[in-house]
């Protein structure tokens, strides 16, 4: 069946979301029938394979090493609520394809808001400037990849009519002033999202992939004899319509409450170095900034990183297992093909304490000669793709969450952080931490707020002394920022004892 671009957004991606079972991987070439999975897409981005091999040659034309074209098309909408009324709503359509020629380790790209064969062909020989051996390129077959789908969808966003989604950002903001009589304001935020991409290179893989996301979000301002506390919840999948319903409503509503509430009466702790218990969950945001970003192979490649001369040495204690995924169903930071075509994969960054991976894109795989784990990212057909961070967590430890608690004497408890800065070379880091607890004599005590932490990503790394077995993934609404580029993530850690960090606070 032949879809048109418009009738695309209604019906398309019908087979990648489960109604149709096809061979993973099907040889043809333009004289073979193209599946309806992908023909759907070729249709939507109006193009032919023909097409896709005649600009793969104009890129290739000048001895380039290798070619690929990225097509997007993405759909966005947003609701805001203030002063009790769903008052904003913003719709974006970003449509284009980028073309992008490796030479060595150089890289040539340009991009069009185009599909035109004329437009894409301008902006291959732009990419293909890179080189500067002109010879003539060999077309091979393509080679049409189906990837899993690890975001399943009931209900398409764009089939979800504006007056369908609002009744849910009202039942937020509703419900959070009804849990407590000190709240004074609220902000709610709804935000869908459908992706279309469609990719091709000069090997000839062609693949495709839909891709939904979805956030709620609420903030909450309270008001307690004078006092202003405010604080933050969200909830972001890869999921459709049926992502919004009553159950995610109260989960927010209530954790927001017990954000907020839990800043009056809270104090600093005395300044200094001491240990640091980080909470299961929204912890892994120092996993992913202050260690994370160090694992990404460019930096290594280049030595930036701390960890460049560190694979296959221990760089923790024997129990530590972190973990970069892209393969769990729903989840924020999956995918089901990366933005190089490679397939996504579960791997260690570091197994039973020793560095294991680096976290690579096509690039990076070629210098190290190593598979690329699927980690090719690009915010969108405008930029050059990244290794980039998925789903970055440790697995669950052999400790309880008691016994790290009654082991520290005095520090402090963290499991609400807002933003932080890391410099990725050292891995020095500083973390600002909304909320935690004072621990004293093995015991939570007194909330603390506002307080910054402040140590060394891999020395931290390495001072990881105990992790519980209550892991937990935050499905917040994290962005990580890299190169200019955005792309949307996810993260977890079970609670575990960092046994010094520096922590910011009131003079001893």
């Amino acid at each position: 069946m032949k879809f048109s671009r418009r009738s695309f957004i209604q019906t398309g991606g019908a087979a990648v979301a489960g109604t149709m079972v096809l061979p993973p991987l099907l040889n043809s070439c333009q004289n073979l029938q193209i599946s309806p999975d992908v023909k759907s897409y070729l249709d939507h981005f109006e193009v032919t394979t023909q097409m896709l091999q005649k600009v793969i040659a104009a890129a290739m034309s000048k001895g380039g090493d290798y070619a690929d074209l990225f097509f997007e098309h993405k759909i966005s909408n947003t609701l805001g609520l203030e002063d009790g009324k769903v008052n904003r709503a913003f719709s974006n359509v970003d449509y284009g394809v980028g073309v992008r020629v490796l030479k060595g380790d150089q890289t040539g790209f340009a991009y069009t808001e185009t599909t035109t064969l004329q437009d894409m062909l301008k902006v291959a020989d732009t990419a293909a400037s890179i080189a500067n051996d002109p010879k003539t390129f060999k077309q091979g077959e393509v080679l049409e990849k189906l990837p899993p789908n690890y975001y399943k969808i009931a209900r398409k966003w764009e089939n979800a009519s504006v007056e369908e989604k609002i009744p849910f950002v009202q039942k937020v903001n509703d419900r959070v002033f009804a849990l407590d009589d000190k709240v004074t304001k609220v902000r709610a935020f709804l935000s869908d999202e459908t992706g279309y991409v469609m990719f091709y290179n000069s090997e000839g893989l062609l693949t495709c992939d839909q891709r939904p996301m979805a956030s709620l979000a609420v903030l909450c301002v309270m008001e307690q004899n004078g006092q202003m506390e405010n604080s933050y919840s969200a909830r972001a999948y890869r999921k459709g319509f049926e992502f919004l319903n009553d159950d995610l409503v109260e989960e927010i509503a209530q954790e927001v409450i017990e954000k907020t509430n839990i800043l009056f009466g809270a104090t600093k702790p005395k300044a200094g170095e001491m240990p640091v218990v980080l909470g299961a969950g929204g912890s892994g945001i120092l996993l992913h900034e202050a260690m994370g970003h160090a694992f990404e192979a460019d930096f290594n490649r280049k030595g930036e990183s701390i960890f460049s001369d560190k694979m296959g040495k221990s760089i923790a204690k024997d129990f530590i297992n972190i973990i970069e995924d892209g393969s769990m169903e729903n989840n924020r930071g999956s995918l089901n093909v990366d933005d190089e075509g490679n397939d996504v994969k579960k791997i260690y960054l570091v197994k039973e304490g020793v560095l294991d991976s680096y976290i690579h894109d096509r690039i990076s795989s070629k210098f190290y000669g190593v598979d690329p784990t699927g980690n090719g990212r690009r915010e969108s057909f405008r930029y050059v793709p990244q290794p980039r961070m998925r789903i970055t967590y440790m697995e669950p430890g052999p400790h309880t969450t008691d016994d790290i608690i009654s082991s520290v004497e005095y520090g402090v408890y963290v499991d609400n952080f807002s933003n932080g800065q890391v410099n990725i070379g050292a891995g020095d880091f500083t973390f600002f931490v909304k909320s935690g607890y004072l621990i004293e004599n093995g015991k939570l005590t007194q909330p603390i707020k506002d307080i910054n932490i402040i140590g060394n990503g891999p020395q931290a790394l390495a001072d990881i002394t105990m992790a519980a077995a209550d892991y937990k993934t935050d499905n917040g609404t994290w962005t990580c920022g890299k190169g200019g580029q955005s792309v949307p993530v996810s993260m977890g850690l079970p609670t575990v004892l960092v046994k010094k960090l520096t922590v910011g606070g009131t003079s001893a």
